[in-house]
């Protein structure tokens, strides 16, 4: 107990600290975050082997899984906000066909490139792996991209249709890898399971959303137990935990398998909080500023899970970056294209697909389910993990330059400037007067 707390601490303060150091270069928090969780993690600090000092063996960053539980619990809720029925009713049809088109044209190229390398590599990649990597591709990280745009506090038509895609991307994910998944181990099989193939996801879907509703609708209704905004808040993050904890449940009736998708039911459960109380604003304004902390320990996590030892296999590398180079032209082009077509703007046309590259959590759980396959389920594994380590460390990056082309990062007042002036000098001015004292 006393390991995990020191660490949770060394996590948030090697974060936080990280933040400074990479200042100048006006990288996202996010990144810094990142790198900071690299630098503890056990391919540097962690190797010293001292506790406390970093994460010297992978078992060590799982023990603190349930944190990163927690804090996606905190995304999914926190994006459910975005889905306001007033606001649906302007961008709704838009987000939907976006969200879809993009995903199936990632899965598409991925899926086109990979099997002319499959058939040219001479049993270096096998179809079922090629199709598989095809599915992982639809993922989006909806941490990376949420954290940016809280930190830059971004606004206008680009972040209101960005935040809702970033969650379709795990329903119309789950489904896309089912479907290639259940086609990949067929292939090896040589026996079709529509159950696991078209059943399971669908009930996965469909579950999700109804718990995620139901335990909405519930906090709703004991939130007008309380007239404390801070009873309210304590309320709002308990439901989180426990939203959180029941999505962990699997149980079987029959060959059907019946799961949740924890992104699905914690969104669901912001969603209908949002749309049924008229508290909801401010309740979620403080909602945020409680998990600041939470979600830098997330990243730091996140960045310390990232396996560096990926680089040493070529083939891994070369697969990687060609699953790297598909995607994103997918995930852009895909965006353009049925963007162009719902009539969006020319500025969210360009940038909408940028902002879509960072990749996590999702297309770890897919990773993990492919290890089914045995040992082309590593290779999998691998080469979802070089990719996810390249997307996590630039796609924030590429997020932040992409909202401020659009203009939907604004810059820093003068106002703000000059009081932040004003503020620095004022507290120059106490430190010269302590001094003057202590002489």
């Amino acid at each position: 107990m006393i390991y995990i707390l020191l660490s949770i601490s060394i996590a948030i303060l090697a974060g936080l600290l990280m933040t400074r150091v990479l200042k100048p270069l006006k990288l996202p928090s996010v990144t810094a975050y990142l790198v900071a969780g690299v630098l503890i993690g056990p391919y540097c600090l962690g190797r010293i082997g001292i506790p406390g000092l970093g994460f010297a063996t992978m078992e060590d960053v799982e023990n603190l899984g349930l944190v990163s539980d927690v804090a996606l619990g905190f995304i999914a809720f926190s994006i459910g906000n975005e889905f306001r029925l007033s606001q649906l009713k302007k961008t709704g049809k838009q987000a939907t066909v976006i969200g879809i088109v993009q995903a199936l044209t990632a899965t598409f190229f991925v899926d086109v490139a990979l099997l002319l390398f499959s058939a040219a590599s001479n049993g270096k990649l096998s179809v079922a792996q090629a199709i598989t990597l095809g599915a992982i591709a639809t993922a989006t990280a909806p941490a990376a991209t949420l954290m940016v745009v809280r930190q830059y506090k971004a606004k206008g038509p680009l972040v209101d249709l960005l935040l809702p895609i970033v969650a379709l991307d795990d329903a119309v994910g789950l489904v896309i890898f089912a479907v290639s998944f259940g086609i990949a181990k067929a292939l090896g099989s040589g026996a079709f399971d529509l159950i696991s193939i078209i059943v399971n996801p669908l009930l996965e879907i469909v579950f999700s959303l109804v718990l995620g509703a139901l335990m909405g609708w519930l906090l709703t209704q004991l939130e007008k137990l309380f007239n404390s905004n801070t009873n309210r808040l304590n309320m709002s993050i308990a439901f989180v935990f426990l939203t959180t904890a029941l999505s962990m449940l699997e149980f079987e009736i029959g060959p059907v398998t019946v799961g949740f998708s924890s992104l699905l039911v914690c969104m669901m459960l912001g969603t209908m909080f949002c749309n049924l109380c008229p508290l909801s604003d401010e309740i979620m304004e403080k909602t945020d500023r409680w998990t600041s902390p939470l979600f830098a320990a997330f990243f730091v996590i996140s960045g310390a899970e990232l396996e560096l030892g990926v680089f040493k296999e070529g083939t891994i590398v070369l697969i990687g970056l060609i699953y790297i180079i598909m995607r994103s032209a997918g995930k852009y082009l895909g965006a353009y294209a049925s963007a162009k077509a719902t009539h969006c703007n020319d500025t969210i046309c360009r940038y909408l697909g940028i902002t879509l590259l960072p990749q996590a959590g999702v297309a770890l759980g897919m990773c993990v389910t492919a290890q089914e396959l045995g040992a082309e389920g590593e290779l999998i594994r691998n080469i979802t993990l070089f990719a996810i380590l390249i997307y996590e460390l630039f796609g924030p990056m590429l997020t932040k330059m992409s909202l401020k082309k659009a203009g939907e990062i604004q810059p820093m007042s003068d106002e703000v400037k000059n009081r932040r002036k004003i503020n620095l000098e004022n507290a120059n001015q106490r430190k010269e007067q302590f001094r003057g004292t202590g002489e």
